[in-house]
C-alpha cells in the first residue's frame, strides 16, 4: 500500500468512516468526455449518516472493459487473431490494466471547502459564469461540499484537507 493510501485508510479508520465503490460502467463521465473511463457510485458511510458521489476514474487506470464493447461485438474477429477460446478468457487477458478505485483517489477529488458564489465559482474555476452547464456543475459541487460537512466536524475535513 502506497504513502497517499495509508493516509486515506488511517482517515477513515480515525474517523469511522467506511467507504463502498461499486463500478457503475465503463462509459463517458464528465460532459466534455471524449473517451470513456470507468465509473464508480462511491458510498461513505459514518454512523446513520451516508452520502454518496460518481467517481470517474482517470482514463490512465480505466480499463475493467476498455475492450468488453469491441470483445462482445466481435469476438469471432478476436478468437482469429489473439487465440483466445472464450469470451471470459478473452475479458480476464484483456483488462489486466485497470486499477480499481482508491479511497485515495475518491477522498482526494471530495470538495473540502467552499467555493462561495457562483460568480467566485467561476473566477477561480475558470469557468463562464454566463453558462448554464457552469451553473449546473456549480450546484453539484455545492451538494458535494454540503455532504462533506454533514459527515464530517471542521477539525476533520482539516485533516482530510492534509491527504496528499
Amino acid at each position: 500500500m502506497s504513502e497517499y493510501e495509508t493516509q486515506a485508510q488511517e482517515f477513515l479508520t480515525k474517523t469511522n468512516t467506511t467507504i463502498k465503490a461499486d463500478f457503475v460502467g465503463y462509459k463517458k463521465h464528465f460532459v466534455d468526455d471524449k473517451e470513456k473511463r470507468d465509473v464508480y457510485k462511491v458510498t461513505f458511510t459514518r454512523g446513520e449518516r451516508s452520502f454518496f458521489v460518481m467517481f470517474g476514474q482517470s482514463l490512465n487506470c480505466s480499463g475493467k472493459f476498455r475492450y468488453l464493447d469491441h470483445v462482445n461485438n466481435d469476438f469471432k474477429e478476436l478468437k482469429k487473431v489473439s487465440g483466445f477460446h472464450s469470451l471470459k478468457q478473452a475479458q480476464c487477458s484483456i483488462n489486466k490494466e485497470q486499477k480499481p478505485v482508491s479511497a485515495y483517489d475518491v477522498l482526494t477529488c471530495l470538495q473540502k471547502s467552499d467555493v462561495g458564489s457562483f460568480k467566485d465559482f467561476c473566477s477561480d474555476f475558470g469557468y463562464d459564469d454566463d453558462s448554464l452547464k457552469a451553473h449546473k456543475t456549480y450546484k453539484l459541487v455545492v451538494e458535494e461540499y454540503k455532504n462533506v460537512l454533514t459527515l464530517w466536524s471542521d477539525e476533520e475535513i482539516d485533516l482530510l484537507q492534509e491527504i496528499q
